[in-house]
């Protein structure tokens, strides 16, 4: 009997070692005395079973099932253990797709990989959060009103725990002074932190406007965000060189990363707009990799992406994804290519259209391009399209709402 105990106390001591080593660090997300998400994550931690990041290299993760699974069937055998399936054991969760990180100024870690939930309405926003954290997604990419509500709804269930919760302060109409403009992003700033039911988001992104003395005023309230803790970093959205210009002109905090639409056929620079933001060290956060308003056609059906997907085994959206990443910058990306304008769809009885769609792009740092093979989409001269498609007037090539 001793020997048998001993030899499950020898497998447990190994699965501790590699605990300490690592599955430790990754089972929390690091905070420090002044990360608003600490207490949440705390009491997170209290209420839930144990699960490991996504981070975490699938190998280690097996690695440890089993010498716990060895541990617990040593024990059962000498009648020490009732159960083989504890709950231990058993909570033990993995998933097959670890997402890379940026490292912001201010020291917050930034997935570069993010779920899209633009259109989405409350219960398919829950659902499409539920599909994508199973398979690796932390970072979440969210609208003001039904689509932030379906966030709410996820983290009154499952716990705010492990994700990065990023949000978009609405545009002001036209017309809006300065001070009103201030008024409102400091309103939805509390009326999302309400709705959400936590201290604090981990980004807040900025919209531009016509009128730079309102792109100025609303920044200094994110500023103020920031300094209070109520948002860990702030970037902006949509931004040409004209709105960046106008906002650094006055910022004392610049911002983190651009917002902007980036795909094949418009060029890695985006139209010098790239060099520029990293001339002032503003990092490229992309939507659009198969195009927006909704998917274009002449990407997801052109001949060279296909012939590349073909040799990879991939289809041609996740080629453009993959190269929109190889590239360097991060991407937010809609679950699947059933979208339009301002409209999106993860419902239950699609046959699993959602969570395959989702799976394919958790899978995109899990391959990449040839040098041959970036070298030819970086080539690519179509399609084409303004990277800040969705600017206000105030930049060139703004879009146009269909009347």
């Amino acid at each position: 009997m001793f020997s048998i105990f001993a030899a499950a106390v020898i497998i447990l001591f190994s699965l501790s070692l590699e605990n300490v080593s690592s599955f430790s660090v990754t089972t929390t997300v690091t905070t420090s005395p002044t990360d608003c998400r600490s207490e949440i994550q705390h009491q997170t931690r209290e209420n839930s079973a144990i699960r490991t990041s996504s981070s975490l290299p699938l190998a280690s993760i097996d690695r440890r099932v089993a010498l716990a699974r060895a541990a617990s069937g040593v024990l059962a055998s000498a009648g020490l253990l009732g159960n083989v399936d504890s709950p231990a054991v058993a909570s033990v969760t993995t998933t097959a797709n670890s997402f890379p990180e940026w490292t912001l100024d201010n020291g917050v870690k930034f997935p570069t990989l993010a779920m899209n939930t633009v259109g989405l309405s409350v219960e398919d926003t829950e659902r499409a959060i539920r599909l994508a954290t199973k398979l690796g997604f932390s970072h979440l990419d969210f609208h003001p009103g039904k689509e932030r509500d379906g966030v709410a709804r996820y983290i009154a269930s499952e716990g705010r725990d492990g994700l990065f919760l990023n949000t978009k302060i609405r545009k002001p109409k036209p017309g809006t002074s300065p001070s009103e403009a201030a008024d409102l992003a400091h309103s939805q700033i509390a009326e999302d932190l309400k709705a959400l039911n936590v201290e604090c988001v981990d980004m807040l992104m900025l919209r531009d406007s016509p009128d730079c003395d309102v792109m100025r005023a609303q920044w200094s309230v994110l500023e103020d965000a920031l300094s209070a803790g109520k948002t860990r970093s702030i970037g902006v959205i949509n931004y040409c060189e004209g709105s960046l210009k106008c906002l650094l002109e006055t910022a004392k905090v610049k911002p983190a990363l651009n917002y902007y639409m980036l795909h094949v056929g418009m060029g890695r620079d985006a139209h010098g707009l790239r060099t520029f933001c990293d001339s002032e060290g503003i990092r490229t956060f992309a939507y659009g990799a198969v195009g927006e308003p909704g998917p274009n056609a002449e990407i997801l059906d052109n001949p060279l992406l296909k012939k590349i997907g073909a040799a990879h085994g991939k289809l041609p959206e996740e080629v453009a994804l993959r190269w929109v990443l190889q590239s360097g910058a991060a991407a937010s990306v809609r679950p699947t290519t059933n979208f339009g304008l301002g409209t999106g769809v993860c419902a239950d009885d699609d046959g699993g259209i959602c969570a395959a769609g989702l799976e394919k792009r958790a899978g995109s740092f899990g391959w990449s391009l040839t040098a041959k093979e970036m070298a030819q989409l970086d080539a690519m001269k179509g399609p084409d399209d303004n990277p800040t498609l969705f600017s206000s007037a105030g930049c060139p090539g703004a879009f146009v709402m269909p009347k």
